[in-house]
């Protein structure tokens, strides 16, 4: 009979730790498959609304490939809202070109388009080198969740929470924020063919950033792409067979 209870205990304590899901930590496990058919009609939604506003340039098919899967993987572990704006910064345009786009998950509508600075050490014109190290002064890609905000330096700003370890999880404490800043502003462009450049914090135009943040803040999804192997390479959300 004691034999018998011991296991019983055993088997329901092993059932317990089974069901138990640490939140928010993506570093323990694989992430989810996002459903293809799903993914798919997103991209449609969305690549039409892109199409509609006659661009001479637009969102890389690989950055909106690659946000949507991330992001229908974090919404349905619930690390990211999945009513909240998916926001896309494409590191692979110039600093002179609008290259954040902040979208509607269900609806697929362009909700902002525009001009965001990179982190001073990242490049001149283009982000093309990222770190995810304190006073690097460099941008940081990968997947965000958008937090509190603050009344800071910069004014009304957004903190950010990078979810991807080793790549951008020390976003916080490197005081990675949304905020406006005059040198991300097309006046600045149109004196020195480029955008002025951040610490690190993707910063926005002073006639934008305000409505940005209010729209993205609490739990919503932001992913910054460039066409970088080392990120890829680290990135657990494309790497669905590694854990860490």
């Amino acid at each position: 009979m004691l034999r018998k209870t011991g296991l019983m205990l055993a088997l329901l304590l092993s059932t317990a730790l089974f069901a138990y899901t640490p939140q928010r930590n993506l570093r323990l496990k694989a992430m989810p498959t996002a459903s293809s058919n799903t993914a798919a009609m997103l991209i449609q939604k969305i690549t039409d609304h892109l199409n509609s506003q006659n661009s001479e340039y637009s969102l890389s098919a690989k950055a909106l490939e690659m946000g949507i899967d991330g992001f229908l993987k974090l919404a349905a572990t619930g690390e990211v809202s999945a009513d909240k704006p998916l926001t896309i910064i494409d590191f692979s345009l110039p600093s002179s070109k609008k290259r954040l786009w902040t979208i509607d998950p269900t609806s697929g509508k362009i909700l902002h388009h525009t001009w965001v600075a990179h982190g001073r050490n990242s490049g001149g014109l283009m982000a093309e080198k990222f770190s995810n190290t304190s006073s690097s002064y460099m941008s940081s890609l990968g997947f965000y969740r958008t937090a509190e905000t603050y009344s800071g330096k910069h004014g009304y700003s957004l903190r950010l929470d990078g979810i991807e370890k080793g790549v951008n999880d020390r976003a916080r404490e490197r005081a990675i924020v949304i905020h406006g800043a005059e040198y991300a502003n097309p006046e600045f462009i149109k004196k020195y063919g480029r955008l002025g450049r951040s610490l690190g914090c993707p910063a926005l135009p002073m006639s934008q950033y305000e409505a940005i943040i209010d729209s993205i803040k609490e739990d919503g999804c932001l992913f910054i792409y460039a066409p970088n192997t080392d990120y890829l390479q680290a990135s657990i959300l494309h790497n669905n067979d590694r854990t860490t």
